[in-house]
């Protein structure tokens, strides 16, 4: 049907189109906020501030007619502030914190890389749409291990160990005294590291399918120095050695899986008696209308360039999206053999949900 303009309503037009400018404005300005920190730009900025353009060019040895026009987007966007009076550029705290504080859950860098990598795999993805084939996780940028891994990371620094594990039956005491654990889709090993050093006494198993992931993942718990109570190994979730694990976990992955039902019946089978599967998953409601909100918009934009093509790439694809939604993944779980499965724990960004066969 085509637009008729005497249907348009004005002032609804103009609404729409400020969000819209509103969103480029967005999409320009998270490019700028990656570029700066690939360069050093806000670093050295929340280091010298305030500073003039010609001040930051020489701390960082940039020309300063490209760091002049960087810093001017970035004043007009809100990201770093401007003096009129003394022409000098300076970060409040809050700003400093959310683009320059590395490994900080409020940095939002990794969130930035991420979406990069996205623009960066569209012709690939605008590809599959037509096919209906799958991306796998290997074939998409590199800055996409990089930024999800540089994302999560803080997440699970801050709330693993303190909450999310706390919040699981019985799992804290058997960590504490020694248990074996199988961390399913660790990816660069920040979850499967975090645990590790928190909880000596327990053996932890990191297994990934990308064999470039798992090669960083080997590196990373040799420089936190936690090399003799981790091994890292490449196995899909289906196929992954061993049995009697006191804990098996995945984090934010099982919704990528071609096989979340297979993957649920293996972990299944490798739990100990009275062992717990931890899953982590993004926070989502169990329907379209609980997801409306500028988070779910996030999810499932990431979802279709990411998730749902890496699911239909591998056997089965059953696509489960990155907003499954609770009652969704129970459902899953169940015909993988839990039977009994409650939320133990959430966050703004994340849902914990503990399983028992």
């Amino acid at each position: 049907m085509a637009v008729r303009i005497e249907d348009v309503d004005e002032s609804k037009l103009e609404e729409l189109q400020g969000k819209v400018i509103g969103d480029v404005a967005g999409s320009v300005g998270l490019l700028l906020a990656y570029f700066g920190d690939k360069l050093g730009l806000y670093s050295a900025l929340a280091e010298i501030s305030p500073a003039t353009s010609q001040e930051l060019a020489d701390s960082t040895g940039m020309n300063e007619r490209y760091v002049r026009e960087w810093l001017s987007a970035n004043a007009a966007g809100g990201y770093v502030n401007y003096d009129t009076a003394s022409n000098n550029f300076s970060m409040t705290p809050e700003q400093a914190v959310t683009f320059a504080a590395e490994g900080n859950p409020a940095c939002m860098q990794g969130f930035f890389q991420a979406v990069v990598s996205v623009y960066a795999d569209e012709p690939k993805v605008a590809d599959i749409f037509r096919t209906g084939e799958g991306l796998p996780w290997g074939d998409h940028s590199e800055c996409l291990f990089c930024g999800t891994e540089r994302f999560f990371r803080p997440m699970y620094a801050e709330n693993l160990v303190d909450s999310w594990i706390p919040a699981l039956d019985g799992v804290c005491e058997k960590l504490e005294s020694g248990a074996k654990v199988a961390d399913i889709g660790c990816g660069y090993g920040s979850s499967t590291i975090i645990m590790a050093q928190a909880f000596p006494n327990s053996t932890f198993h990191g297994f990934d399918f990308h064999e470039p992931s798992i090669e960083h993942a080997r590196e990373q718990a040799r420089a936190a120095g936690v090399e003799s109570n981790t091994d890292f190994k490449v196995f899909t979730a289906k196929e992954y050695p061993g049995k009697d694990y006191d804990l098996v976990a995945i984090f934010d992955a099982l919704h990528d899986m071609g096989d979340p039902v297979g993957a649920s019946k293996h972990i299944a089978n490798s739990l100990a008696d009275g062992g717990t599967f931890m899953l982590v998953e993004p926070f989502a409601g169990d329907s379209l209308e609980e997801n409306i909100h500028p988070l779910g918009q996030i999810y499932y934009s990431f979802s279709t360039m990411i998730c749902v093509p890496a699911s239909r790439s591998q056997e089965v694809g059953l696509g489960l999206g990155a907003q499954a939604g609770q009652k969704r993944l129970t459902e899953v779980l169940n015909e993988g053999g839990f039977s009994q499965v409650r939320r133990a724990a959430e966050t703004p960004t994340n849902m914990v949900l503990e399983a028992r066969v």
